[in-house]
């Protein structure tokens, strides 16, 4: 439940966990100053306040009914910061001023210390006066208005304590963000170069930088591309000579065939078939290992594959955003131009030869390009899906060795988009045949 609410990123994260016990620490810090601190200074200077008015209520008692007089009103407002002021025949409201929560913990002490000191009615207001503070005292001839201001009853450090609390989450939270983005950059570029090397693409040289745990981390990575690249090569100049040594024999092979002079000997389509089929083996084995990516238009790849198609009597229709749209420009991205013509060369040509149309489809979602290719064939049953993309996997009933296949081509496709950080899905078509859907990552 609680991971549904945490930040996804890892900066995010670790921003929480630095924010989370100081934010906590703020709140109890918050409660105990307005609660009993706070409380307390109010509290005593209510009484101070209440204890005023009193003598106030007191003198103007004494005066029976009469108003203070001006002297008297300037000695009390110049030692005590109050204004009195008599309204004869008149009578407190029925309904007490609106109250404020801000102002909760203040109308609760004041009140409290005015009941305290006399026990005439009196009607209190702190929201309506802005910075004054009125009390209104009923008599039998009138009311005795009481105006003072706020900062009697309210203390200073309540600002100061405000001010320094926001101010150091603010600074707390500036040092945190800049040393945490220069935390996550390395990590990012990290993440940046193995998405990279993924998708087959050429990464600048990463240097270790940032925690000792990172940089184990990009030298770990940094010796795990050197491996690879070594293997590569040296499986590379493998192939290079097995090539030649498959390919000698026969040509000598077939040498000795046109020698004959005998266009019905069945040895010439085995050797044939078997030339065909090293190329296939080898074309396998090698990928793409040699060829640099480049800026490629998809929509450009398919049309140049379905021609191809076409010439070998394939029906094939293709369908791709309008050139010069954004949808359109959308659709490039960084592939290996003859190994990807080779994988949609292979889907296209498996689904000829089992099918009477082609419709191919090129779009592009959020995470994703995409390449469909459906056809009207008899399909691949939903469990036999997985088994046709093993190396040699031929599918007896629709998909055999007479119909022209290696067993090779579906393996051959799915390693090229694998190469590219993509992959190959297939299900089933709304023409009634095979779906294959070729996905490569933005």
């Amino acid at each position: 439940m609680l991971k549904r609410f945490l930040p996804n990123t890892l900066f995010g994260r670790s921003l929480a966990i630095m924010i989370t016990p100081v934010v906590l620490l703020q709140i109890v810090a918050t409660y105990v100053f307005y609660e009993r601190h706070w409380y307390s200074v109010t509290r005593r200077l209510s009484q101070g306040l209440a204890g005023d008015i009193a003598m106030i209520v007191d003198l103007h008692r004494d005066t029976k009914g009469v108003d203070l007089s001006e002297v008297l009103k300037q000695r009390i407002y110049h030692n005590m910061q109050i204004r009195a002021q008599f309204f004869a025949n008149e009578i407190l409201p029925n309904q007490p001023p609106q109250a404020s929560v801000t102002n909760r913990i203040l109308d609760q002490v004041l009140d409290k210390a005015l009941g305290d000191r006399f026990q005439r009615p009196y009607r209190m207001d702190t929201t309506s006066f802005g910075r004054d503070i009125e009390v209104r005292i009923q008599f039998a001839d009138g009311v005795l208005q009481v105006l003072t201001p706020r900062k009697r009853v309210s203390s200073p450090t309540t600002y100061i304590f405000i001010m320094w609390m926001v101010g150091a989450s603010l600074i707390f939270l500036t040092i945190a963000v800049l040393f945490l983005r220069n935390q996550i950059k390395p990590i990012r570029k990290l993440s940046e170069a193995v998405d990279q090397f993924g998708k087959g693409l050429d990464i600048a040289d990463l240097k270790p930088r940032g925690a000792t745990e990172v940089r184990q981390a990009t030298v770990a990575f940094l010796r795990m591309r050197d491996r690879i690249r070594r293997q590569i090569d040296q499986r590379t100049e493998m192939l290079a000579g097995v090539s030649h040594d498959l390919r000698t024999p026969l040509t000598r092979m077939k040498l000795q065939l046109e020698m004959l002079d005998d266009d019905s000997n069945p040895l010439k389509a085995d050797v044939a078939d078997m030339e065909r089929m090293v190329e296939s083996y080898l074309a396998f084995a090698r990928g793409q290992d040699t060829e640099a990516s480049s800026l490629c238009d998809l929509g450009e790849l398919v049309s140049e594959v379905a021609t191809t198609v076409r010439r070998d009597g394939g029906d094939v229709d293709v369908h791709l955003p309008d050139a010069g749209s954004s949808d359109r420009e959308a659709l490039k991205t960084f592939v290996r131009p003859v190994a990807f013509k080779r994988c949609l060369s292979n889907l296209m040509s498996n689904a000829r030869r089992h099918a009477s149309h082609i419709q191919v489809t090129v779009s592009k979602d959020e995470s994703y390009l995409l390449v469909t290719v459906d056809d009207d064939g008899p399909g691949i049953p939903p469990d036999k899906r997985k088994e046709v993309f093993k190396p040699f996997r031929r599918l007896d009933e629709s998909r055999n060795l007479e119909s022209g296949g290696s067993g090779l081509g579906l393996a051959i496709a799915r390693d090229v988009a694998r190469n590219h950080g993509g992959d190959i899905i297939l299900g089933d078509s709304p023409t009634g045949g095979l779906r294959a859907l070729v996905r490569l990552p933005v």
